[in-house]
């Protein structure tokens, strides 16, 4: 493509837009397209240790049509200042920040909320380690054939570009393997896996009695009972069926620039307060849109009943769900205000996430004591109604007859599987009636649904751990 035709295709992409939204949030197209660049670039550069230019192909690659504004990007990564800067056509700047601890955040010429992180109280894992020292390559032939296939790439895009994957059975790593770069401390993004961690949040404030799940959610913009956002419950915003309105989140595409959520997430510097503003789009209860507008929300309650201050809800995180798990490896980014950015953006390695994932496999109890809240489980894996994708309170789901369940069974997954998932190839898969937890990692496009090669993964991982049961149970 020449670029005159670029150019014409770059402006014409922005004209459009525009009239989409309007012109007073037209000029907030170029600032999200430059925002999530901006965000992840620096979040993977300084976080996780990767090459920026590598990071940025293999990110663009997975959304189609982003090309169209990201060759007319100008980036600057200064490593010595610990920030990335991005404009687009000199008229959309994003500044991400780096912060020791902290991670990234975009900001917005505001400043960024000043804090310090908590003192680390050194408090013991309570979850039993879950590896030996070293790398632990595949545990059997089979494995070795499944993760081989996981990350050869296609002939032709789209391609996988898988980066890590973790499986652990019976609560101890049998496999793992890692791209080029990265290895078992790696933080890498989850994107909306995050959302499932703030799902556990909120179920660890309803064990504490601090969040109920039914009656008003406690938002203090809503507390007029004559607005009709008061009906809004805690169980609404878990399962995206608060009729808040906001967009989309379920796409990764040029075409997501288009959607409210995402002037939320790069050009607010408080977006819990841009999405307790907005409107309804439909009665709450009524019906399943999913955005993260609505997790958001959810973090804004979690720093609330923590405390208040931003310290207050990394140290509750901590102390309450990464601690006890032994998860290590792991950054809590926030917005600009000091809220968690709980929708999308938590860093950890494919080792912590899979001692997330166990977690869920045990019920919610580790080292014989109870983090989630008894039946938290269920609920979490319980299918929304109307939710087409299979989703459940906080994470998807195999469950009940929804159209991405069926599908997800067809391709060979267990029924009883339920699973963390980010956009353009994150996993955290949990299936109880296999003792499995399998984490994939990479940098894959959201369609077409194999893209990422995990039907594949799923299927050969059940069927060479249960081959080996059988095995074991004959000797």
């Amino acid at each position: 493509m020449t670029r005159r035709r670029k150019i014409i295709l770059a402006i014409t992409a922005i004209a459009c837009a525009g009239l989409a939204l309007g012109a007073a949030r037209a000029r907030d197209v170029p600032k999200i397209a430059t925002g999530f660049i901006a965000h992840t670039l620096c979040s993977e550069t300084f976080v996780s240790g990767l090459d920026p230019k590598r990071d940025l192909a293999e990110t663009i690659d997975a959304m189609p049509g982003a090309d169209l504004l990201t060759w007319a990007m100008n980036l600057q990564v200064d490593r010595a200042r610990k920030d990335v800067t991005v404009t687009l056509f000199g008229i959309g700047r994003s500044h991400a920040v780096y912060r020791e601890g902290l991670g990234c955040t975009l900001e917005h010429g505001q400043g960024i909320a000043d804090l310090a992180l908590p003192p680390d109280d050194k408090q013991p894992a309570l979850l039993p380690e879950i590896t030996g020292p070293g790398l632990v390559t595949p545990q059997s032939e089979g494995l070795s054939v499944a993760l081989d296939r996981a990350f050869a790439e296609p002939t032709q895009p789209p391609y996988r570009r898988t980066r890590a994957i973790v499986v652990m059975k019976n609560g101890r790593i049998i496999a793992e393997r890692y791209a080029d770069g990265i290895g078992p401390q790696t933080q890498l993004l989850g994107f909306s896996m995050t959302k499932s961690v703030t799902s556990a949040l909120t179920g660890i404030l309803v064990r504490q009695g601090k969040l109920k799940l039914d009656g008003p959610a406690p938002v203090a913009a809503w507390q007029n009972p004559d607005d009709p956002r008061h009906a809004i419950t805690i169980d609404q915003l878990l399962r995206h069926t608060a009729g808040i309105a906001l967009g989309s989140s379920l796409q990764a595409s040029l075409g997501s620039v288009l959607e409210p959520v995402n002037t939320m997430k790069y050009a607010e510097d408080d977006m819990a307060s841009f999405a307790e503003r907005a409107s309804l789009a439909t009665a709450p209860g009524t019906a399943w849109n999913y955005h993260d507008g609505n997790t958001i929300i959810l973090a804004d309650l979690i720093r609330h009943a923590a405390g208040g201050k931003p310290a207050d809800a990394l140290a509750f995180a901590r102390r309450e769900l990464f601690a006890p798990l032994g998860m290590h490896d792991v950054t809590l980014q926030l917005d600009a205000s000091g809220t968690i950015e709980g929708s999308g953006e938590m860093m950890a390695s494919a080792r912590d996430w899979a001692r997330f994932g166990q977690l869920y496999l045990n019920d919610g109890i580790v080292g014989g004591k109870r983090i989630l809240p008894e039946g938290w489980v269920n609920y979490s894996a319980s299918a929304t109604p109307s939710a087409w994708v299979g989703i459940g309170a906080g994470f998807w789901t195999n469950q009940g007859n929804s159209f991405g369940a069926k599908f997800r069974v067809d391709h060979g997954w267990p029924r009883d599987a339920f699973f963390a998932k980010g956009t353009i190839g994150q996993y955290t898969i949990v299936i109880p009636s296999e003792k499995l937890v399998i984490v994939r990692l990479g940098r894959s496009p959201n369609f077409p649904p194999d893209a990422d090669g995990v039907f594949d993964l799923v299927r050969d991982v059940v069927a060479t751990t249960r081959e080996k049961g059988k095995l074991a149970g004959a000797n």
